[in-house]
């Protein structure tokens, strides 16, 4: 499997219509309590590692995971002790 670049991966992103890409740079330790987002998001972990949870499921995402979450679901975040870049792709 293909290393995917920022550039490759805001191709992709765009092309499956996703319309605005970030970097995203987490600081070490960060826990963001449950929350929503209004947009869906597809997302691939750079550097680093972070807990994604989704009701009573977990799931550790470490550097070259990806994923998706489509919008409004309820979800908690908590990053690892060296924090975490995350390119992260919304469609409004």
């Amino acid at each position: 499997m293909t290393t995917p670049t920022v550039e490759s991966f805001t191709r992709q992103s765009l092309d499956e219509g996703f319309d605005e890409v970030l970097v995203r740079e987490w600081p070490a330790d960060l826990v963001l309590d449950t929350h929503t987002h209004p947009f869906s998001v597809s997302a691939y972990v750079e550097r680093g590692e972070y807990w994604l949870t989704i009701g009573d499921q977990v799931k550790h995402l470490q550097a070259g995971d990806s994923f998706r979450l489509a919008r409004d679901i309820a979800h908690a975040e908590r990053y690892g002790a060296q924090g975490a870049t995350v390119w992260v792709a919304r469609a409004h």
